[in-house]
């Protein structure tokens, strides 16, 4: 089971901070909408804003959010518009506070990061769909040119098969679901394993999608929220932008490459993946949010989560999705 945030408080919150960097804070304490994290607006007595992001206990080891932080850093360094975390006085990123809850101590990792602004920014005109594709390249051109050793390695045959036995593990699928669900399952896996043999991964965001992405005026695009860091094919930072599935979207995939293949080249055939990846998004939330299934807020957001007719969904989705793969691998990669 997950460890849950109920023993974070809004006082544990601000005393951490301004114990580990030193900052005199005003008090102010702001919830940020975040579904894996907790993250907070603070201010300094000075009036400069700063973000504090609290990472859920038992989900990133302290190496692998240090991973994130150097691909953070790395991308700074290299003038892509992301948001790097603050050093503490001795230089470090991270930080640990240990809080005591009853007879149980958990402990949260967490990191300051200056506030950043910006406008949500959805592609109309076909230079938006061209900016998009040219910050994800020049992400990319980063991320290749360093590792992530500590995180998750994106790949049917160990990732999603993982996920399944532990979901299988736990019990969690319905009786009436179980045989369905795990046909399904077997075939789409039978037919994306292959598909990866031989793919190049590196670096990637992981969760490149419109509501990681702001437009700040004057600057450009700014890629935030890199806490689902993956190696994996670049193709998974690219389907997340897109309005539907591949075969519907020629013209933005087209128009993404355009702007991608300014700064990084892109083999055109590595477009079949798409459609892989986003049925092994679905396998992968299905079991992150199996981890959270014991949380107050999770029960109570979710009442119907787990249950006979939850399950009778997912199958239903999955299996659509599989049906598109069995399109897709007909059809070929789309043509863009």
């Amino acid at each position: 089971m997950t460890p849950s945030f109920d023993p974070l408080t809004p006082e544990a919150v601000i005393a951490a901070v301004e114990q580990a960097y030193g900052a005199a804070l005003d008090g102010t304490l702001n919830p940020f909408p975040s579904y894996v994290n907790r993250v907070y607006g603070l201010r300094r007595e000075d009036g400069s804003e700063f973000v504090a992001k609290f990472y859920r206990p038992g989900r990133w080891s302290r190496e692998a959010v240090l991973d994130e932080h150097r691909f953070l850093l790395d991308c700074a360094q290299a003038e892509l518009p992301v948001v790097p975390p603050l050093p503490d006085e001795e230089g470090h990123t991270l930080a640990e506070l240990t809080v005591a809850d009853g007879a149980e101590e958990t402990e949260f990792l967490f990191a300051l990061f200056p506030k950043r602004g910006g406008r949500n920014f959805d592609a109309e005109s076909a230079e938006d769909w061209r900016r998009l594709g040219g910050v994800i390249g020049r992400c990319h051109t980063v991320g290749a040119a360093g590792s992530a050793s500590h995180r998750l390695v994106c790949l049917p045959e160990t990732l999603t098969a993982g996920f399944l036995r532990e979901i299988h593990a736990a019990g969690l699928v319905h009786p009436d679901c179980r045989d369905e669900f795990d046909a399904v399952c077997a075939e789409a896996l039978g037919l994306i394993t292959p598909l990866f043999q031989g793919v190049s991964l590196q670096r990637v965001h992981g969760d490149c999608h419109r509501g990681n992405i702001l437009d700040r005026p004057g600057e450009g695009l700014l890629l935030l929220d890199f806490d689902d860091l993956l190696n994996a094919p670049p193709a998974q930072d690219l389907w997340l932008l897109l309005p539907g599935r591949a075969a519907d979207c020629r013209r933005e995939i087209g128009l993404l490459l355009e702007g991608y293949t300014r700064f990084r080249e892109f083999d055109p055939a590595a477009l079949e993946l798409i459609e892989p990846l986003r049925f092994m998004r679905q396998v992968y939330f299905l079991a992150w949010r199996s981890r959270q299934r014991h949380d107050h807020w999770f029960a109570k957001a979710f009442p119907e989560w787990g249950g006979k007719a939850f399950w009778i969904r997912e199958t239903e989705d999955l299996r659509d999705q599989l049906e598109v793969i069995r399109e897709a691998l007909e059809s070929g990669p789309p043509r863009v």
